[in-house]
């Protein structure tokens, strides 16, 4: 039977499937691609048009011969097979209208069709075989890299349950610019989760940032505002956001090279915290409100003074930010999410309807179940395709009898 934790596991490694890009594709436009890949039956409908018209003395034989391997360029084995079945319906239609079976041509045309087909085929799976291995390994990194910033969140933290989940929609990672974590300490459960502009090594990096800052500050830190504020203040010392939003210099990630304005970069959060009284205190920078579940009704939390994300602080005008509180008793249940999830859209542009969602969720399931409720209404809703990559971190506020640990076995007996 799978331990509770190796499930809370596979549940957060969870993504959803993506359909590969065509052999060849990568990185260009899927325009181009569709025009070249029309390319070789375009052709071969023109050597038809030659072979049933009195310009059929043109040899066109050469021609049909090179198909599959134009094809091969485009397109992957089924292509090639079209391709040269296209062809070699070509060359038997001319043979027999013409009468050239016996010449010898036709025996050669079909020759060279099968020698090219079969070395654009053998081709075409190696290339594709090497590109799969890559990615395999970029895979592989992807996962190891997550482990080390996105930390499995146990299934109990003090008075809470918890459950975490990760989606990626960049088909080939496994990781993007989501980040979570929760933590206790002893002003009580603290949890972050935030979404950092961006995708690749540059939002790697600015993730593991905020993260680290937070699982420091938040065992020192009284107010929950100071723990955002040192995370704000990591961003700007390594560089990742500028001190001044109005700056429109451009800088060179050292990482890998990349070039981004200081102006456009910025990471939105938002954190939470359960105490041991039956409230919930929230930081909100920029960041989609948590959803709270009371008595099996969805409510997000808004922030009662929006603030503007980490990396544009300059746009805080008024004054020092203050945690807003929200009753949060025994048998509430608390989702914390990124934009990836409430703007998941579906065939006809609507949006994801998470309260919605997370009330139709089976009465009570645990966290990792109520998650694994809302994955499948997420596939189902947008067809298994996001557009975003989607982190999703639930807790349930537990009984005053489950808050109290555990009595040794005899004692209080006289």
């Amino acid at each position: 039977m799978e331990s509770p934790m190796s499930a809370r596991h596979a549940l957060r490694m969870r993504s959803l499937s993506r359909p590969a890009h065509p052999p060849g594709a990568g990185g260009h436009s899927p325009v181009l691609i569709r025009l070249a890949q029309i390319v070789p039956f375009a052709i071969i409908l023109v050597g038809l048009i030659i072979e049933l018209t009195p310009a059929h003395f043109l040899y066109t034989g050469p021609l049909l011969t090179a198909m599959p391997a134009l094809a091969s360029l485009t397109m992957g084995r089924n292509g090639i097979l079209s391709a040269a079945a296209g062809a070699l319906s070509v060359t038997a239609i001319s043979a027999t209208l013409h009468s050239s079976w016996g010449q010898g041509q036709a025996a050669s045309n079909i020759l060279g069709l099968i020698v090219v087909t079969s070395a654009s085929v053998i081709t075409s799976n190696a290339v594709h075989g090497r590109r799969q291995s890559e990615l395999n390994q970029v895979r592989r990194i992807a996962v190891a890299a997550q482990e080390v910033i996105l930390r499995p969140v146990p299934g109990r933290l003090d008075s809470v349950r918890a459950a975490s989940m990760y989606l990626a929609a960049e088909a080939g990672a496994q990781i993007g610019g989501d980040l979570y974590e929760a933590v206790p300490t002893r002003y009580g459960v603290r949890m972050i989760v935030g979404d950092v502009r961006g995708k690749g090594l540059p939002a790697v990096r600015a993730a593991a940032v905020v993260l680290g800052a937070f699982r420091e500050a938040v065992h020192y830190e009284d107010e929950l505002v100071e723990v955002m504020n040192h995370c704000a203040a990591a961003l700007r010392r390594e560089g990742i956001v500028a001190d001044c939003p109005e700056a429109d210099g451009a800088r060179e990630d050292p990482g890998d090279g990349l070039v981004e304005s200081e102006a456009e970069s910025f990471v939105t959060a938002l954190l939470a915290q359960v105490p041991d009284s039956h409230v919930v205190l929230v930081v909100n920078r920029g960041h989609p409100p948590p959803l709270r579940l009371h008595h099996g009704t969805a409510e997000e939390l808004a922030p009662a003074s929006p603030l503007p994300p980490l990396g544009l602080d300059a746009f805080i005008t008024g004054p020092p930010a203050k945690a807003d509180s929200y009753v949060f008793e025994p048998g509430d249940r608390l989702l914390l999410h990124t934009d990836g999830v409430v703007e998941a859209r579906d065939a006809e542009g609507r949006f994801f309807p998470l309260p919605e969602a997370a009330e139709s969720a089976p009465a009570g399931c645990t966290p990792p179940e109520f998650l694994e409720a809302l994955h499948r209404e997420l596939i189902r809703h947008t067809d298994g395709r996001l557009a975003d990559d989607v982190a999703m971190l639930v807790v349930d506020r537990l009984g005053e009898a489950a808050d109290a640990p555990p009595r040794e076995e005899g004692a209080g007996r006289p």
